[in-house]
């Protein structure tokens, strides 16, 4: 999942609150009551999430891997009996797999060293072994310094980062003070664009003449330790730090295009940071270094044999009744990164709101508008499967052209930052949606959701939605290990996901759900965002 930033409109809470009245409607207290105990005494959504991570983890767009996931997964929710089960599938790029990794330091000591490669990394030429020199490469100027002096060798391209140790928030349950403050809106800081991003005359960035580069001197792999030790609380809407937890935690990014140049880079890996920082601080007393590396990658075509292209979204729906052609949405990104299985981020997600339709199901729920799943691919690469199912039944929000069916769905709620329980829900600025959620909530007070939180939050697939004008809400939840530890990391594993939370997770949302379909009124919208020409 990407991070998220925070917008604000102010608004008065009083003329809010004046409106309490005009949205209270009797609630199906029985279905209700059903939803919460089949949910919480009956959950099948451990064995939902194992299956997704411990089987088929991780779940990388366009892989062999997050098919078979797919498999399993409609053929639980056919079996579930479940509506119009399918696949809508969209265009992505090459896949990318890991098939085999290993790394020793060799010399002066031998050191089994714990990292992962990047994703989209190329392949070295089986096992390799080489001396190690570290650069210092920080502008194109930079270039000549070290041009004819990397070839055969494995570049170790950061300085050593301090280790500290480890204190402060690491475990994230939200306290009354940070309910409170994620209650009120505030003015967010000006966004900034990163230098690195910029792209020169031929609309290469640097990192992508950086990569040129170590191509160009025959560089046999580079070596990184990751980024900073501090994550702001991100996805959250809260401005508060998490500290990263080293010791064998390594946060891995991606190592190169998914397009036509796809496996055009140098092998590239991230080691734990204490593995790293040994190597460097041996370089710096002029001791030689030297690792013996293993990589072994695969890319996937975008499309098969047959031309069905590599990426999709998987829908399933639970039919209304009287208000059938209206429709609820649910759902969370599919897909993970790639050095864990996938479990906070996002199979908890996909598994609470699989067990939200399993519930409506098993208890016979019959909901007015109908209820449809959606869980979303490639949403590590830019929310790029929600984009393409908004696009296509709803509009551009490129050009604010709406198709009809943006006229039938009443609200789309997204779960996806880890596996902690629910606390709210932010209102993404549209408050006139606060009194219907806030006569919700009142009953969910025992199970610790409390807060309307008004601002805009984005950065996962409920913005796809916000971007057309329609009503896309994501929950308030704890954030627990997220930023800390499992968040992108090799650590996102089954064995860091809270049962408790995540049973709590689906009752809450599939509340949410039924509410929604069981309304006189579609939920409040706000305006068409404006298009500037």
């Amino acid at each position: 999942m990407s991070s998220m930033t925070r917008t604000m409109v102010t608004v008065s809470a009083t003329a809010v609150l004046m409106t309490a009245s005009l949205a209270a409607q009797p609630l199906d207290h029985a279905t209700l009551a059903a939803i919460r105990d089949e949910g919480l005494r009956r959950s099948q959504v451990m064995d939902h999430i194992s299956w997704l991570s411990d089987v088929y983890g991780p779940r990388v767009t366009g892989t062999p891997a997050i098919e078979q996931a797919r498999v399993w997964t409609m053929e639980k929710l056919r079996a579930w009996g479940l509506s119009n089960v399918h696949a809508e599938r969209f265009a992505f790029g090459h896949g990318w797999s890991l098939e085999r990794f290993h790394a020793h330091m060799i010399e002066p000591q031998v050191m089994p060293i714990i990292g992962y490669p990047k994703s989209w990394s190329s392949s070295t030429d089986g096992t390799v072994t080489a001396e190690v020199t570290r650069v210092d490469i920080r502008t194109e100027a930079d270039f000549e310094t070290y041009r004819g002096t990397l070839r055969g060798k494995i570049v170790l391209s950061q300085p050593a980062r301090e280790v500290r140790m480890l204190e402060g928030d690491l475990v994230l349950r939200m306290t009354d003070a940070q309910l409170a403050e994620a209650s009120r809106t505030q003015v967010p800081p000006p966004a900034r664009r990163r230098r690195g991003d910029r792209g020169g005359r031929d609309g290469l960035s640097f990192n992508d003449r950086l990569q040129q580069f170590y191509l160009d001197e025959g560089v046999v792999a580079v070596l990184d330790r990751g980024g900073d030790r501090f994550m702001m609380g991100a996805g959250s809407g809260l401005p508060y730090q998490t500290q990263r937890t080293d010791g064998g935690t390594i946060f891995v990014g991606r190592g190169g295009p998914r397009d036509e140049n796809a496996g055009n880079v140098v092998p590239s890996v991230t080691l734990a940071v204490e593995h790293y920082n040994r190597m460097v601080r041996i370089l710096d007393k002029e001791v030689p270094v030297r690792v013996e590396l293993h990589v072994e990658t695969t890319f996937h075509a975008e499309t098969d044999a047959a031309g069905q292209m590599n990426a999709f979204n998987i829908l399933a729906e639970i039919p209304g009744t009287d208000l059938a052609a209206e429709v609820v949405m649910i759902g969370a990104h599919f897909d993970t990164t790639h050095a864990g299985t996938g479990a906070t981020d996002n199979a908890t997600g996909v598994a609470a709101m699989m067990e939200v339709m399993r519930i409506l199901h098993t208890i016979g729920a019959r909901p007015r508008r109908t209820i449809r799943l959606a869980l979303w691919g490639a949403e590590e690469q830019g929310l790029l499967g929600s984009r393409d199912y908004v696009r296509r039944h709803f509009g551009d929000p490129r050009t604010t052209g709406l198709l009809p069916a943006h006229e039938t769905l009443s609200g789309y709620f997204n779960i996806d930052n880890g596996s902690g329980r629910l606390r709210g829900i932010w209102l993404q600025e549209n408050f006139a949606v606060a009194p219907v959620f806030e006569d919700w909530i009142a009953s969910l007070h025992d199970l610790g959701v409390t807060t309307l939180g008004p601002r805009s939050v984005s950065g996962t697939d409920h913005t796809s939605f916000d971007a057309v004008g329609l009503p896309g809400f994501q929950f308030i939840q704890d954030r627990l290990e997220y930023n800390a530890r499992t968040h992108h990391s090799n650590m996102d594993v089954v064995d860091r996901v809270q049962r408790d939370d995540v049973v709590q997770m689906a009752v809450v949302a599939a509340i949410f759900a039924y509410n929604t379909a069981m309304r006189d009124e579609l939920l409040p919208r706000k305006a068409v965002p404006r298009v500037d020409r």
